[in-house]
């Protein structure tokens, strides 16, 4: 049995702030815990314009705090976000994140990443083998 808190990761290189400051992400789990999946609790600036593309991973999205905007730039369509929204990104879409207030969001991704990952110009997580 794996228990975590929020609060032993701040800080830690399960801790991750982007380049940008646009947003911080607490990996909860990660790839080395050898569960299938990770799980991370997300924090989105209000304001700000976040482009990801998760080429290798399908990610689903459950917002718990703060309202914005999802834009799929694949499909051309845009959704309003609230506590209780959830999106699955199982098509492996570009999307664009805009906060209209702070967002909280706990995400799943599967194949799970191992907390090394940074995104690309693209927006895109390599795809990083757990090591044995």
């Amino acid at each position: 049995m794996i228990v975590r808190t929020t609060t032993e990761i701040t800080d830690t290189d399960r801790d991750i702030t982007s380049e940008d400051g646009n947003w911080r992400s607490k990996r909860i789990v990660l790839g080395g815990d050898r569960v299938g999946f990770s799980f991370h609790e997300t924090t989105i600036k209000a304001g700000s314009v976040n482009e990801f593309h998760y080429a290798n991973h399908v990610e689903a999205v459950w917002l718990v705090e703060g309202t914005g905007k999802l834009i799929d730039l694949d499909n051309n369509k845009e959704y309003d976000l609230a506590p209780g929204s959830m999106y699955l990104l199982n098509g492996h879409e570009r999307h664009r994140v805009e906060p209209d207030t702070q967002m909280r969001m706990l995400c799943v991704f599967n194949p799970p990443v191992t907390g090394r990952e940074v995104h690309d110009e693209n927006g895109v997580y390599p795809l990083v083998e757990v090591p044995a």
